[in-house]
């Protein structure tokens, strides 16, 4: 077995028993990921983290035909954060996971 798909399965793990769901425009099913928002950034201390945007992390495998202004409905409560939310664009990690960088939706 390759890393890759070492990483893969650990990923696969991780998503299923930690990650929040969203409905993508154009999607049949809902994609795991991990939700993050600015004005919920967890706190170490004092420090702040600088997440400045609304970020929805999937696998780069579950991220096939995304584009730019696609309606991502984050599937959390709304003072966690979840909502409707415009894609402002993709941006990937190198390590098998792309940032879905958000604005939300008016």
């Amino acid at each position: 077995m390759g890393f890759r798909d070492l990483i893969a399965e650990v990923d696969a793990v991780v998503f299923e028993t930690l990650g929040d769901t969203a409905r993508i425009e154009g999607f049949d099913e809902p994609v795991l990921g991990m939700f993050s928002a600015p004005w919920l950034q967890p706190k170490i201390g004092k420090l702040n983290t600088g997440l400045r945007e609304p970020r929805f992390e999937i696998r780069v495998s579950d991220s096939h035909d995304l584009k730019k202004g696609l309606l991502v409905s984050v599937e959390l409560p709304e003072l966690d954060g979840g909502g409707d939310y415009d894609l402002l664009q993709l941006e990937p990690s190198g390590d098998g996971l792309v940032a879905l960088i958000l604005r939300l939706h008016v």
